[in-house]
Parts: structure tokens; C-alpha cells; sequence
């Protein structure tokens, strides 16, 4: 039992730390060859060691290690033991992987298709990063800390340290700088997101019927999928209703609408989005 436990935390580890290795290299690869060749802004202690690159030189695997030593020894009793040691993990990992991938070729001239191009593979170095549970530091720890003294949330901290590293750089170097620097994180962003969540959006279902058991039966029966009945009450009409819930595949969407429609016309159908769903019918554990 010890054995097959020990085994497994090796493995748990190695995973990680994989994860949190391919992702530091893609965003390192992203950086050398396309966001500090076209001059192009980043965000965070990143965005910072770029700056400082631009305006003295420095190389920006020392200085993103050199920036984010305070912020861990400010963050050492403040922010969780887990979050520290795999920011530690994330931050010497980019680190090393941004000196080793320095000398490679410019992919590009072009500082549109840069900043797009960037994007995308950051986001995805990124997107690995967060899934194996690492983190780059920096300002997220910057931001929890400051969580704990002001009214502001963790989001709205990080898109101010953000304006106004943008803004220094349009100061700096002009606005054009600035303008690419947010289309490359909003695309990094965007598919940081997608590697998380997945591509595979699915619905989920709310109908106010009074024909519940008839509705479960055919979406049973024809979509092969789960439903939850439950009870509610109209605050207008103080009736008791009862609601049927379903999470479906987009491509089942028009048949649901169809069952609904056929089984009770007046029926009240409320649709919404679901970025992931983990159990049965869709994806599993494995890899969460």
C-alpha cells in the first residue's frame, strides 16, 4: 500500500513538473523568437524583464528570476505552501528555459503576425502551465497579497499592475508598442482558456414545465442523456413547478428544443454555456 501510494505521488510529480517544463519552453520560444525580436510589450514580471531588456540590455531569464525573488520571500507566510513551491517550480523552469532558448532565429519581422502568433503559443505554454498545476508568480502573488489589504479582486489587481506596464510602455517606446502588447494578451488570454476548458462546448438545460416526467422520458430515451428533476416554485403564481436540468453536446441543442416543443409548448427554457463538464457522456477524471 505504501508502495503503490509512493509510486503514485512520483508519478503525480513527474506529471506536473512536465507540464509546468513543455509550457515554460513554449512561452520561452514564443518570447525569444517573436515578442522581444518585434519589440512588443508583455504583462506582468515578464512584461517588466522585457522593458528592462529593451532600455539596458539585461538579459530577461535574469531578470524575471531577480524581480520575482522579493515577491517570494513577501509571499512566503502570506499565499499557500502548494502555490508558492509550484510558482517557484513555474519561475525557475522559465527562467532557465528563457536562457537555453535566447540565441534562437526571429520567426518573423512582421509585428502583427508576431504579436498574433505570440499569442497563441503563449497561451498554450500557459494553458499547460495552469493544468499542471504551476504558476509563473510574479504578480499573481503580488495580486493575492494585495487581495488581503484592499477591496479589489485578484483580476482587477493583475489588469491594473497590466495598464499600467502598458502604459510605461507607450510612454517609453510609443503607443504603436502598447496597442500590439494588447493584442498579444488578448489572444494569449483567450487561448490560455481554451487549453484549460477545452474546445468541446457544452449546454446545459433548464426547462420550467408542466410536463416534466414526459420531457425526462424523451430526452432519455432519444438524446441518451442524464436529467435531474427538482422542485421550484413560481414567485409570482406561488405554483410548484417542477424543473428539468440536462447538460447536452451543442449538437444536440435543436433536438432537445424540438422534445420540449412537441411535449409542452408553453414551456419556459432557459440555455447556457458550459465550459467543462467532467462524468459520464463527456469527459473523464483522467487528467484533472
Amino acid at each position: 500500500m505504501l508502495r503503490r501510494f509512493r509510486d503514485y505521488f512520483t508519478w503525480y510529480l513527474f506529471k506536473h513538473f512536465f507540464g509546468i517544463v513543455i509550457g515554460s519552453t513554449i512561452v520561452s520560444v514564443s518570447i525569444n523568437t517573436l515578442i522581444i525580436p518585434n519589440e512588443i510589450a508583455d504583462g506582468g514580471v515578464t512584461g517588466i524583464s522585457i522593458i528592462l531588456h529593451y532600455l539596458f540590455g539585461w538579459p530577461v531569464s535574469w531578470a524575471v528570476l531577480l524581480l520575482n525573488l522579493p515577491l517570494f520571500f513577501l509571499g512566503l507566510r502570506m499565499v499557500g505552501r502548494d502555490f508558492l513551491v509550484f510558482s517557484i517550480v513555474g519561475v525557475g523552469v522559465l527562467s532557465a528555459t528563457l536562457s537555453l532558448t535566447t540565441h534562437l532565429p526571429a520567426l518573423t519581422n512582421d509585428t502583427l503576425l508576431a504579436a498574433i502568433s505570440g499569442g497563441v503559443l503563449t497561451g498554450i505554454g500557459m494553458g499547460l502551465i495552469f493544468r499542471s498545476r504551476g504558476s509563473l508568480g510574479g504578480t499573481d502573488i503580488l495580486a493575492v497579497l494585495l487581495t488581503r489589504t484592499t477591496s479589489f479582486s485578484v483580476g482587477q489587481i493583475l489588469l491594473g499592475i497590466d495598464a499600467v506596464i502598458f502604459l510605461g510602455a507607450a510612454i517609453l517606446f510609443g503607443p504603436e508598442m502598447a496597442m500590439y502588447a494588447m493584442i498579444y494578451m488578448f489572444i494569449a488570454t483567450r487561448v490560455v482558456d481554451l487549453v484549460q476548458e477545452g474546445l468541446s462546448v457544452s449546454k446545459s438545460v433548464l426547462v420550467v414545465t408542466a410536463q416534466p416526467q414526459r420531457i425526462a422520458e424523451e430526452i432519455i430515451d432519444k438524446l441518451e442523456r442524464g436529467v435531474t428533476l427538482f422542485q421550484a416554485i413560481g414567485a409570482f403564481s406561488g405554483e410548484a413547478k417542477q424543473v428539468v436540468y440536462c447538460v447536452i453536446n451543442r449538437s444536440e441543442l435543436s433536438q432537445i428544443k424540438e422534445i420540449v416543443r412537441d411535449q409542452d409548448p408553453q414551456a419556459f427554457v432557459a440555455i447556457s454555456e458550459v465550459p467543462e463538464v467532467v462524468g459520464e457522456g463527456f469527459s473523464s477524471w483522467k487528467g484533472h
